[in-house]
């Protein structure tokens, strides 16, 4: 049987007053304050915690902040008409103040007495159709993920239940100190990742754990201890019982945060980057193979943007990612069926993204742009007449070409010719466009012979 949220012996809790950390109020955003003030005025225990104090504590801008309450989310319904409740299997409170949201949690508990009591386990919540349904506070599967998290408890019970040290860390408005509950500072001037409690119980909970064990070496420069790096890739493939849509939030963060490179490697070391992409992942056989070097370079352009503050989208990661699959499966079918490309090349795109969409959701603001880049591949090269204009004016031509210049660089030859084609296409005059279209006819021996067709005679 799996185990349950249990108590863990935790390092006792250590105040750090004012003034001995660097966190202060004008670090903290004015609405995350107005929260926080709020619920204390309304005699709550409220707490900023988690990744806002870290990077902080890490000499990095803080920019997303949670906060930690004793309130429950109707009472902090109650305190914020500005506030909605999301969530089923944690609920948690949102308090919306235009396009900033501060996302507001209960102190969760352990779940023991509720387990072992059938009806203190029994709530009611709203249904889809606005009436309300039976359900149970907690709940774990067979494998020890947690499927209900809505136990509530004490400070002491929400530190314990967090999954990093560094992240048990509370700051208090009324007096801004800090409460260090896990020896957190320790592990931050350490720079290493620590669990509270047994790493394979809490990656057992909440899978993503491991993702973010993850994102947090690679974006805080953090060693994995052996012990959590051996419990990560024994546990990897628990990352399939995640559903598509959290996965999706996830992979944003992993792979648009600046540091995508570092955590593809990370990813790929402790075999979590097969199940995150598992058309892609066998065909990156060794670093020099040309799936691998198109993921890294890819990746190495992203972070560049995101680090210069240039716009980038996930589209154009997913259509690099799943290009070579989209490929390859183009290939086997036309062996198999004996149909032409382009309609080969059409099937493998559909089932491609559909079975990358079971692991991981692709919103259609971003599985369009990809099946336009990827078409766009295969008009690239046709440049004759008016479609070398057509082509330009489209309006995904900027991304299929930047994916052409990367995919030229990596397998050279042709492609890396139609790249440049491409650029100087861009760069020149009109009357240059034209004599660089009459080039590619007098190149290639005329202007293609057009299909002629027999016309029916109609009957008498």
């Amino acid at each position: 049987m799996p185990s349950t949220p249990t108590k863990k012996t935790v390092i006792n809790p250590v105040v750090i007053p004012k003034g001995q950390h660097p966190v202060t109020f004008s670090d903290i955003s004015d609405n995350t304050l107005s929260v926080l003030r709020r619920l204390n005025a309304k005699g709550y225990e409220a707490y900023l915690v988690g990744g806002c104090i870290r990077d902080k504590l890490m000499g990095k801008t803080p920019k997303d902040f949670d906060v930690a309450t004793n309130a429950t989310p109707e009472q902090i319904k109650e305190c914020f008409r500005n506030c909605r409740l999301i969530g089923r299997r944690f609920r948690l409170a949102h308090i919306v103040f235009g396009r900033d949201v501060i996302e507001v949690a209960t102190f969760r508990g352990h779940h023991e007495d509720v387990n072992a009591n059938e009806e203190e386990n029994k709530t009611q919540v709203k249904g889809r159709r606005g009436n309300q349904v039976d359900d149970v506070l907690a709940k774990q599967d067979q494998q020890g993920q947690l499927l209900r998290d809505n136990v509530f408890g004490s400070i002491e019970e929400d530190a314990e239940r967090r999954d990093f040290t560094f992240n048990a860390m509370y700051f208090s408005a009324k007096d801004q100190s800090i409460i260090d509950f896990a020896d957190g500072m320790a592990s931050i001037k350490e720079k290493k990742i620590e669990l509270i409690g047994d790493p394979a119980t809490r990656f057992r909970e909440d899978p993503v754990r491991m993702i973010r064990a993850i994102r947090f070496s690679a974006k805080l420069g953090m060693s994995i201890p052996k012990e959590v790096g051996d419990q990560i890739k024994e546990l990897a493939h628990l990352l399939a019982n995640i559903p598509p849509a959290r996965l999706f939030e996830e992979v944003l963060k992993l792979l648009i945060g600046g540091c995508g490179l570092r955590t593809f490697h990370l990813l790929h070391e402790y075999g979590l980057f097969a199940q995150l992409f598992p058309q892609l992942a066998p065909l990156l056989v060794d670093d020099t193979c040309r799936e691998m070097k198109l993921v890294e370079q890819v990746l190495k352009n992203t972070d560049d943007r995101i680090n210069n503050e240039q716009r980038v989208t996930p589209a154009f990661l997913y259509a690099a990612f799943l290009w070579y699959p989209v490929e390859e499966r183009t290939q086997l079918i036309m062996s198999e069926s004996g149909v032409a490309h382009h309609d080969a090349f059409n099937i493998a795109v559909g089932e491609v993204l559909f079975r990358q969409t079971q692991r991981i959701m692709i919103p259609k603001r971003f599985s369009m742009p990809v099946r336009e880049m990827w078409q766009l591949q295969l008009r690239l090269p046709k440049r004759f007449g008016r479609r070398a204009y057509q082509t330009l004016s489209h309006p995904r031509f900027r991304a299929a070409y930047d994916f052409l210049l990367i995919r030229g660089q990596i397998e050279g030859g042709d492609l890396l010719e139609l790249g440049e084609w491409w650029t100087e296409f861009q760069e020149v005059t009109p009357e240059q466009r034209k004599d660089m279209v009459a080039n590619l006819r007098n190149q290639s021996g005329g202007v293609p012979k057009k299909r002629k067709y027999n016309k029916k005679r109609k009957a008498n």
